[in-house]
């Protein structure tokens, strides 16, 4: 069994030795979810469709279920799937977090496993189910919802379009599983480089979301195996 699995579901606060000039210690914190118990917070939502789509042709479904054939069926993994008619579906997973020093300002670094089972050179409609569908993530002192307007399902906060990133996302990279053939594997993203810098409100609290936004019109089912998220307090000189 992997050993992060031992971290299921916890929030970990860290004390690490770096300081500024004036002392001040930065306070990490590390948000790690595997959902080998249940859907630990993170609630999945689906958008950017018109109310004149016939929700039943959406085949919009989110769950904890095993991992599929090719990876490791013993394991979970939180599952998603839509029909992308629009050609911009945006299916994604929010989860708040409280515990943050109010109104201070953190850099977020998010790690994502993805179950995955399309290839980079894949044709479909629209796009390749492989390479024209973009891995986001994001974060904001404000709850992402879907908002109807003029008859469209939008995502709330500024997440980009496909392959571009958004002033509440970064671009993680496409959902390609690295093969020829279209076999499930497990891939890793992330903004290691490029922290998000988002400031949580006054509550203390912040709300971090994941998805994938779509230009391949088609079918599409991932599994979210792995999110692990880091929150470092941006320190003042």
């Amino acid at each position: 069994m992997r050993k992060w699995l031992l971290y299921a579901g916890m929030v970990i606060t860290l004390f690490v030795s770096g300081c500024n000039d004036n002392g001040n210690i930065n306070t990490t914190t590390i948000i790690d979810a595997n959902f080998q118990t249940g859907v630990d917070g993170w609630t999945p939502g689906f958008s950017e469709f018109s109310t004149d789509t016939d929700s039943a042709t959406l085949q919009t479904a989110a769950g904890v279920a095993r991992l599929p054939k090719g990876l490791d069926t013993t394991q979970y993994a939180m599952r998603m799937q839509a029909q992308n008619g629009s050609d911009d579906m945006f299916m994604f997973l929010k989860k708040k977090v409280s515990g943050f020093v109010p109104n201070q300002t953190y850099n977020i670094n998010i790690e994502l496993t993805l179950g995955t089972q399309y290839p980079a050179a894949s044709m479909g409609t629209g796009g390749s189910p492989g390479s024209s569908v973009y891995l986001k993530a994001g974060a904001s002192p404000i709850e992402p919802v879907v908002k109807l307007d003029k008859g469209f399902y939008h995502f709330s906060l500024d997440k980009g379009q496909q392959s571009q990133a958004g002033k509440d996302a970064v671009l993680l990279g496409d959902v390609a599983n690295g093969e020829e053939d279209f076999v499930y594997r497990l891939v890793q993203r992330s903004n290691a480089g490029k922290p998000i810098s988002v400031k949580a409100n006054a509550a203390g609290e912040i709300w971090f979301f994941v998805g994938t936004d779509s230009g391949f019109e088609g079918l599409s089912i991932f599994y979210y195996d792995r999110i692990r998220i880091t929150a470092t307090e941006q320190l003042q000189d």
